[in-house]
């Protein structure tokens, strides 16, 4: 690596000047990765700056008498090669001048040696329109309110307040976990219109106790609390407070308690609702019961999806950036991007990583490409779920988005090419090797052919299949049988008994014997009589025929060749079963199938091409290691919500959304096309051995004649748009 560079041909613009830190600024010393830092405070403006060792002995010796270049060279004498660079000295000194941190004796002509830096105000106003989806819009000082509530609150601040309140968080999971699958399916009567209003009450409420949380415990360790607004989230109005005195605190773990405030006392809310929502499930009060449901919903996804995700500047940020200590973790990272492009795509000389730690460097990575991707997730997850909702609001929020967080992003990347000193001396290398990138990128993805691949879940069932039933009353005594064996026709499936059959038998039997011993005595004496006693015996050996026909069906025997699926056998043994009870499947192994469900936007394509355009590969769930080859044998284009088997619906293990009121599990929320898949296996391979019973779910994989990348990114989203959207 190159060394930084001593001077600087701007030096002589400043070199004379002599600033000082304003008198009203206030200093706290920290401690990150073993270093000391000093943070910066200027309560004016609530304004904060941290330096280093170093930087920060340089600020204390500008005092306003000593000039610039004076303690430059002080700063040399003193630390050598570990003292700034008159380049790292006039943007530290234009840093601390544009945070209102620094007075000086005359106006300086910094901001134009750095590249005409940005007015705080216009900053201001461009990060809050490029954040449309979470905007603050600041209303009053609640310092005075919190500094009245925090004594209330004081004596459970502390380390046994926190076990209480993590006991009662386990108290009301347990509660609230046996009642699982109805908390599962209540979300969609939650985000019904119906409930629009009470969930939007619900959650500017929850989300004000959220933020009281913050700005107690702030008050708490005895930072201020300057600002109260709202803040547009998702273009949802929540209250915040700024908390961001706790940055001066010397102690990380207070500022993790900061930062963790406003969960801790969301989810105590939450803890509370979950005890109503269970007390309220059967005969009480249905609003109750709803409201309740409405906070723990809030309350959880709110937490998660945007508080708790340090990927995002909210809480769970700031607690990770003060757990690894690393101060502007955000900022860094992208600094840290932009430096490992700069250096080895662009191979610019004379530029230097935000931190000279290689662990500290690899963090940074990885949390720059983390951040980085889940913007572009967020972007479209958020958009597309809005679009659904409102789709006029959510394409204008889809537009501005993407112009802020992308189009700017790359005019700015222009600019930089066209103007930036630090490729001054390389700007036609770097031109040229950016316009090869692009052009290379638009190759890949515009104009070279990939093969397109769709997937598609399915289940292995069977064109011959019978149920196999109890064919009397009976007790089942022995199970012959377990599924996936084998079995020819007439083979013993289940064996059962019967005492009444039997008993019913034998008095059959005695009354043939009585009758028989009639017929003689009668014969010598009435051969009337004994006529009506030959016919009771007829009658009597009828009746013995079909007792023994109901003993013979007691054991149950396979109708046809096949294979046992569906229920064990063995698990009813000893049980009674009435006839006509279900005791298994029975299928013909030689006549397998696999039929799959796509949803009406996804599985359009199959309507597009030629059936002998598509080359179809199954893999058994069971039989991972296994891919078998198919052909489309039937496609129904009625969409149609019944599922070919209940394996296919989430409460099966499947993927396919299910209707919450269906009790069997095979009525899909959205309508499905029907594809029914034909096995291509030699005719000496099993097919049960090689894609599984009946039953099975199979993992299906389409590929399509083969197009660019950015056609097959364009089609997948323009379907999700028309299965969000209904258009």
């Amino acid at each position: 690596m190159s060394e930084r560079p001593t001077f600087s041909p701007f030096w002589h613009r400043v070199r004379a000047m002599t600033p000082r830190l304003r008198p009203h600024v206030q200093i706290t010393r920290q401690h990150y990765r073993g270093q000391r830092w000093h943070v910066l405070h200027d309560p004016a403006t609530n304004q904060f700056f941290r330096l280093g060792p170093v930087a920060y002995e340089y600020v204390q010796l500008l005092d306003g008498r000593r000039t610039v270049e004076e303690v430059w060279q002080i700063s040399l004498s003193r630390h050598g090669d570990e003292a700034p660079t008159q380049g790292e000295v006039i943007q530290l000194v234009s840093q601390l001048y544009n945070s209102n941190l620094l007075a000086v004796d005359a106006t300086p002509d910094i901001e134009q040696l750095l590249g005409r830096g940005r007015d705080r105000l216009k900053k201001t106003i461009q990060q809050q329109a490029i954040g449309l989806m979470y905007f603050k819009i600041k209303l009053l000082n609640p310092d005075r309110i919190l500094g009245w509530l925090e004594p209330i609150l004081h004596p459970i601040l502390n380390r046994w307040g926190f076990i209480a309140w993590a006991a009662l968080l386990i108290a009301a999971l347990a509660a609230v976990l046996p009642y699982w699958d109805e908390l599962r399916t209540g979300v969609e009567s939650t985000l019904a219109p119906s409930n629009w209003g009470w969930i939007f009450v619900v959650f500017v409420i929850t989300k004000l106790i959220h933020e009281t949380g913050h700005g107690v415990i702030c008050k708490r360790f005895g930072g201020q609390v300057p600002e109260f607004g709202f803040m547009m989230l998702v273009m949802m109005p929540a209250p915040f407070v700024d908390a961001s005195a706790s940055w001066a605190f010397d102690n990380k773990w207070r500022r993790i308690s900061v930062a963790a405030g406003g969960m801790i006392f969301e989810l105590f809310i939450a803890s509370l609702a979950a005890f109503v929502w269970v007390a309220t499930r059967s005969g009480g009060n249905p609003l109750l019961h709803q409201i309740a449901y409405n906070a723990m919903f809030t309350a959880s996804l709110s937490t998660v999806i945007f508080n708790a995700n340090p990927l995002m500047r909210f809480d769970g940020y700031y607690m990770l950036s003060d757990l690894l200590e690393i101060p502007n973790l955000m900022q860094r990272s992208t600094n840290m991007l932009k430096y490992l492009g700069e250096r080895f795509i662009f191979r610019v000389r004379d530029i230097f990583p935000p931190t000279s730690d290689p662990k500290e460097q690899g963090i940074l990575t990885v949390y720059g490409i983390a951040a980085l991707a889940y913007r572009i997730f967020l972007f479209f997850s958020i958009t597309l779920y809005v679009m659904g909702q409102m789709f006029g609001l959510g394409l204008i929020l889809a537009v501005w988005t993407a112009a802020m967080w992308f189009i700017l992003p790359m005019a700015g990347f222009v600019h930089y090419l066209a103007s930036s000193p630090k490729i001054a001396d390389s700007r036609p290398r770097v031109v040229f090797t950016t316009l090869v990138l692009v052009s290379a990128i638009l190759l890949m993805v515009g104009a070279i052919p990939m093969p397109d691949r769709r997937w598609g879940d399915g289940v292995v069932e069977s064109s011959t299949r019978s149920g196999v039933f109890a064919g009397v009353d009976g007790f089942i005594e022995q199970a012959h049988v377990r599924p996936g064996d084998r079995v020819r026709k007439g083979d013993p499936i289940v064996t059962m008994t019967s005492r009444e059959l039997v008993s019913q038998r034998e008095s059959v039997e005695a009354l043939i014997k009585e009758s028989e011993s009639l017929e003689l005595e009668y014969l010598t004496q009435n051969q009337a009589m004994a006529q009506i006693a030959r016919e009771k015996v007829s009658a009597h050996r009828q009746q013995l025929e079909f007792y023994d026909q109901q003993i013979a069906r007691l054991v149950v025997r396979a109708p046809h060749d096949g294979v046992i699926v569906g229920n064990d056998p063995s698990f009813a043994v000893g049980m009674f079963a009435k006839e006509g009870t279900p005791l298994c499947d029975l299928v013909d192994a030689s006549a397998l199938r696999v039929a799959a469900e796509l949803s009406q936007t996804e599985g359009s394509w199959l309507f597009e091409l030629p059936r002998e355009d598509l080359k179809v590969e199954m893999r058994s769930h069971s039989r991972v290691n296994r891919v078998v080859t198919g052909h489309v044998h039937r496609i129904i284009d009625a969409g149609q919500k019944d599922l070919a088997h209940a394996a296919l619906g989430v409460a099966g293990g499947g993927a396919i959304e299910t209707d919450s009121k269906d009790k069997s599990g095979r009525y899909a929320k959205r309508p499905l096309f029907r594809v029914d898949i034909d096995p291509m296996l030699a005719t000496d391979d099993p097919l049960i051995a090689a894609i599984g019973a009946p039953g099975e779910r199979v993992r299906i994989r389409f590929t399509l004649p083969s197009k660019p990348l950015l056609t097959q990114w364009v089609d997948r989203l323009e379907k999700i748009i028309q299965g969000r959207v209904n258009i």
